[in-house]
This record gives structure tokens, C-alpha cells and sequence, in this order.
């Protein structure tokens, strides 16, 4: 696969994610609907709807950046193929 200028770009924005995540963490932001979940005295439900292992964008065993970055990277990966398998069917 030839590394473009829209490849190149996700890439980029990628390494940069984690960004966010430590701001987030610094200035003690917390999501909306998390904030009205908490309001109404409802409890994160982890432990029925946690289908995947990556939960929070986590990696167990791996600092939170770097699972931040996995698990985006994982993402992506998940759409590409995604989409090469949907440009090969109609291709057809």
C-alpha cells in the first residue's frame, strides 16, 4: 500500500489523539452524556454491554496513551478493510 497524502494525514492525526486524551484528563473534562447518565444516578453498565476488550479505548497492560493509539489504529484498520471488501464486491 502506497502511503498518500490522506494516509499520511490519518497517521498523523493518530499520534496526535492522544493529545486530547491528556488535556481531557488535565482540565478535568468529562463527556456530556456521561456527566447526564451521573445526574440521573445511572451506573456505567460495563459489565453488561462490554463486548469488546478495549474498553474506553484501553489495552490492558499498556499505558493509556499507547492503548489511546492502539485502539485508534485498530479502528481504522477495521474501516479499511471494511472498505476493500466493499470496493472488491462491487468491483465485481
Amino acid at each position: 500500500m502506497k502511503l498518500t497524502k490522506p494516509y499520511l494525514l490519518v497517521i498523523a492525526l493518530l499520534l496526535a489523539s492522544p493529545i486530547f486524551l491528556v488535556a481531557s484528563e488535565l482540565t478535568g473534562y468529562h463527556e456530556p452524556l456521561d456527566l447526564v447518565a451521573e445526574a440521573l444516578g445511572l451506573k456505567e453498565a460495563t459489565e453488561e454491554f462490554n463486548w469488546t476488550p478495549f474498553l474506553d479505548y484501553t489495552v490492558p497492560g499498556v499505558p493509556p496513551v499507547l492503548g489511546y493509539i492502539l485502539t485508534g489504529a485498530l479502528g481504522i484498520l477495521a474501516i479499511l478493510v471494511l472498505c476493500k471488501l466493499v470496493e472488491k464486491v462491487r468491483g465485481r
